[in-house]
Parts: C-alpha cells; sequence; structure tokens
C-alpha cells in the first residue's frame, strides 16, 4: 500500500466466578426432565428468561473464523490465550480483566504489556490439555497456532464447543494464502467486535498503521536489500515463503527475501539456492532468547559453503522474535526493527 509513493521527506467491575460448567449442565439438565412430563404446552430450557435476556449493547455479533461461525450474544468475560500472541493483542486492547489465563509463551512480552501479562495466570508453558483449560472455566478461547485446536491432543474446535465455550483461531490459519499486514489490522478489528471494544480496536490499529508508515518513510528510497530468513534447520534451510508475514514485513522494511517465490508460507530450500540467491543481510528467527539467537548465528558462520555469501562474509544479522513475525501487534513493530537493521543509515 506504500508503492507509488514519491521519494520526498514528507474499570470494568470484577464478575463473579460462575458455577463449573458441570454444575451448570445438570441444571439444563434437570430442567428438560421436568419439563419433558409437561405435554405439548410445556417450557423447554429454550424458553427460559435467562436465554431470552437482552443482547449486549452492540451484539449480537457473528464472527465466521477459519470455518466456524459463532454468534456472540454477549462479549466474552473469561478467556483463555494459547500461545503468547492472540495474549499481546487482547492485552493491547485494554482486556486484562476479561482473561483468566495465558499458555506457552515463547520470547519476552512487550516491556508496555509485561506487568498485565504477569498479572493474567499462567495455565502452561506448553500446549495447556483440554482439562486444563477447563478448569480455568473459560467461556472464550483464543488460538495463536493451529495447534492450539489441536484434535489429537484433545483440544478440537468441536469438544469446546461441546463443552459451551466458544473458540477463535488466528487468522493466520485459516488456509486463505498470502498473509499480509492488512490481516494483522482485521484480526484487531475482530477481537475488537467479539469483545465489545471496537473504539479501542481502531485506535490500536491507527497506532500501529503510524508506526509502519514512519519506518516504511524512512526507507523508502533505499534499493531494496537482498534478505535470507533462517528460521531453522541444518541438512537445509528452513525459510520463510511468498505466503509468510515475514516476507511482507520484510518488503515494508525495504527488503527483498530472495525466497519470496517459494510457493508456500515456510519451506525448505538447499543451501546451495542460498549461496547462488547471494542475500546481503540474514533475518535470524528468535525462538528461545539470546542463547538461541548466538547458536543459530555460529551455525550459519561455521559453514564453508556460505563463506562467500555477503551477509555471512559482512555478519549482517537482523534477530526478530518468530512472535513478531505472526498476525499480531508485534508485525508493525518487527518493520521498524527490520528497516533498521536493513537500512541503519535511514536512522541516523
Amino acid at each position: 500500500m506504500y508503492h507509488g509513493m514519491s521519494c520526498r521527506r514528507s474499570p470494568r467491575p470484577a464478575r463473579s466466578r460462575r458455577p463449573p460448567r458441570a454444575v451448570v449442565a445438570a441444571v439444563a439438565l434437570s430442567l428438560t426432565l421436568l419439563t419433558a412430563g409437561c405435554g405439548a404446552g410445556g417450557a423447554s430450557v429454550a424458553d427460559a428468561p435467562h436465554a431470552t435476556a437482552s443482547p449486549a449493547e452492540g451484539f449480537p455479533v457473528t464472527v465466521d473464523n477459519c470455518g466456524v461461525r459463532t454468534t456472540y450474544r454477549e462479549p466474552p468475560s473469561r478467556a483463555v490465550t494459547i500461545h503468547q500472541h492472540p495474549a499481546e493483542l487482547m492485552l493491547s486492547l485494554g482486556l486484562k480483566d476479561r482473561m483468566v489465563g495465558t499458555s506457552f509463551p515463547d520470547s519476552a512480552v512487550l516491556p508496555e504489556l509485561r506487568k498485565d501479562y504477569a498479572s493474567v495466570p499462567q495455565l502452561a508453558r506448553k500446549a495447556p490439555s483440554f482439562e486444563t483449560v477447563l478448569d480455568a472455566d473459560p467461556d472464550f478461547v483464543y488460538g495463536g497456532y493451529a495447534s492450539a485446536f489441536a484434535e489429537h491432543e484433545g483440544r478440537s474446535r468441536e469438544a469446546f464447543a461441546d463443552a459451551g465455550i466458544n473458540t477463535y483461531l488466528n487468522r493466520e490459519y485459516c488456509g486463505k494464502g498470502r498473509v499480509t499486514m492488512e490481516d494483522t489490522y482485521e484480526e484487531i478489528r475482530t477481537i475488537g467486535r467479539v469483545f465489545g471494544v471496537s473504539d479501542r480496536a481502531e485506535r490500536l490499529v491507527a497506532r500501529l498503521r503510524g508506526r509502519v508508515g514512519k519506518a516504511v518513510t524512512a526507507v523508502r528510497c533505499r534499493p531494496d536489500v537482498p534478505v535470507f530468513v533462517y528460521d531453522s534447520g541444518d541438512k537445509a534451510a528452513f525459510t520463510a515463503g511468498r505466503g509468510s508475514l515475514g516476507t511482507e514485513l520484510i518488503r515494508l522494511a525495504g527488503g527483498r527475501n530472495v525466497f519470496g517465490d517459494l510457493d508456500d508460507v515456510f519451506g525448505d530450500v538447499s543451501w546451495e539456492q542460498v549461496v547462488a540467491r547471494r542475500p546481503e543481510v540474514i533475518v535470524v528467527h528468535d525462538y528461545g532468547g539470546a542463547r538461541d539467537v548466538e547458536r543459530k548465528k555460529a551455525f550459519l558462520l561455521s559453514r564453508p559453503a556460505l563463506a562467500d555469501v555477503p551477509a555471512i562474509r559482512n555478519k549482517r544479522f537482523v534477530t526478530v522474535p518468530l512472535t513478531a513475525t505472526l498476525v499480531g501487534v508485534r508485525s508493525a513493530y518487527a518493520v521498524e526493527d527490520l528497516a533498521r537493521g536493513l537500512h541503519p543509515e535511514s536512522f541516523r
């Protein structure tokens, strides 16, 4: 959306805890049994007053998400996030008081969100079990990767639906193809609608657009830098392809992903291909802090076959947390970090 531009400078009150879902289900079953013998004129559970209460202001809200259509009569009040980027997005929308659990932190939390993040109970260091999530008594589960709802681990979206819990999967994993920054903005807007805070969502989108716009403006007149994304791998290199949000972030930052023609979000390429494409900068995905990054750099620098690659010869690396390359609030920060790494002369 920035191409073709000129090069001129230019308190919510606390909720009381609901009874466990098993109790709610038992009560509902009892009501069903009581009304079943009342004949055709008897009231069903669906006719009870709680089922016909007026919806909250701005509701109902219907969302189509990765093939699952959900209608919310009111905003969720007890959310659990699986993976870090959904949690950071919710906290950026001021929804701390609606969160009852986080899980699977995979990088340092954004400084401005650390206090709020620490105040929400952590259910598990990795993906929590289905039972662990149920113990938090949520009414909404927000997954960052498709694995959040892994059927073979008992956490399918159907299993949560059967337990009366709504789910939402980050749109990056809906299989729609190429992911862009517009997906980030629409993700924020959708979560804003679900939680009844669309005004906050629009303000957040405006701030992130502004951050991206400043970085794009700073490098607009610079030549594109050839970039290789090293995620992992030794016998082959696992890298970002055409469908990756990371490829879009590199473009906005004044770079060109040398494997931007790889017809996938991520995929394996040979080291011979890396040498042939002569990247000038290598973006290293950070999975676990400084030790992980230094290990990856040392591996790349130790390979004799890569010795003449310009990025290796000049030791030009840019580190980006994997979380920052996903649909979430960090992607806007990543554009600025990448722009500074690719074009440091534009930020002096």
